[in-house]
């Protein structure tokens, strides 16, 4: 269907693409043993949250984090929608496309502009829906801790927020989804300029995901206070 728009090396380039993105996010959420990425390390962070959650009066600043979650995703959620509102325009629009080509440093036909630009498009609506997912289970996280008993000996009052802190955890997991799909999609811009630069402006964002997720000094603290 795209063999008479795409070459060789653009097929190569986008398949390199496509199994960092997949690859880097398994690894980050199936991380060694030995060696458990920030994202998986915060999991029990976010659990202690919920058991200290059950015993501290007020429960203001709970509410405050919480709110602080879903606000974040809806900004991303926000964004993502007018970037793919701009890319769509994008591609419908021929005098655009045309005038984009006509600046690039490498020819390239109007419809391989616009292949390109729908690539970066379906990367935006994969973190759209990763972001409003996971702003719909910060919401439930948030009425499953106001369900959570002020009375420490509750029966329900540990396990409800057990449930609790188990939402949150899946929100953020499609949070750090729709993340991984904007750092894709910023890297997939680059295919404008060649296959090449695709290649490897997509391995240096793969380096850059594992660089923070596995050798980060912020996962170095983490530890630390684990320690």
């Amino acid at each position: 269907m795209f063999s008479g728009l795409l070459s060789i090396p653009d097929f190569l380039a986008l398949g390199l693409t496509l199994v960092l993105w997949f690859g880097t996010g398994w690894l980050i959420e199936h991380p060694p043993a030995g060696r458990l990425s920030v994202s998986i390390l915060m999991q029990d962070f976010r659990r202690d949250w919920m058991k200290e959650f059950v015993t501290r009066q007020p429960r203001i600043f709970d509410a405050s984090v919480i709110d602080s979650l879903r606000q974040g995703t809806a900004f991303f959620a926000s964004a993502s929608m007018i970037a793919i509102g701009g890319g769509v325009a994008l591609i419908g629009n021929a005098a655009t496309i045309q005038g984009l080509a006509a600046e690039l440093p490498l020819e390239a036909e109007r419809s391989q502009l616009a292949l390109k630009a729908l690539v970066v498009v379906v990367f935006l609506a994969n973190a759209l829906l990763k972001f409003v997912w996971s702003n719909r289970l910060f919401g439930y996280c948030s009425i499953l801790m106001a369900a959570v008993p002020n009375d420490a000996s509750h029966a329900e009052a540990y396990v409800r927020a057990s449930q609790a802190a188990e939402i949150n955890i899946t929100a953020a997991k499609s949070f750090n989804r729709g993340l991984h799909s904007i750092y894709f999609a910023l890297a997939t811009l680059s295919w404008f300029f060649g296959a090449e630069v695709l290649a490897g402006v997509a391995v240096l964002t793969a380096a850059m995901l594992l660089r923070r997720e596995f050798a980060s000094a912020s996962r170095k603290v983490i530890l630390a206070r684990r320690g």
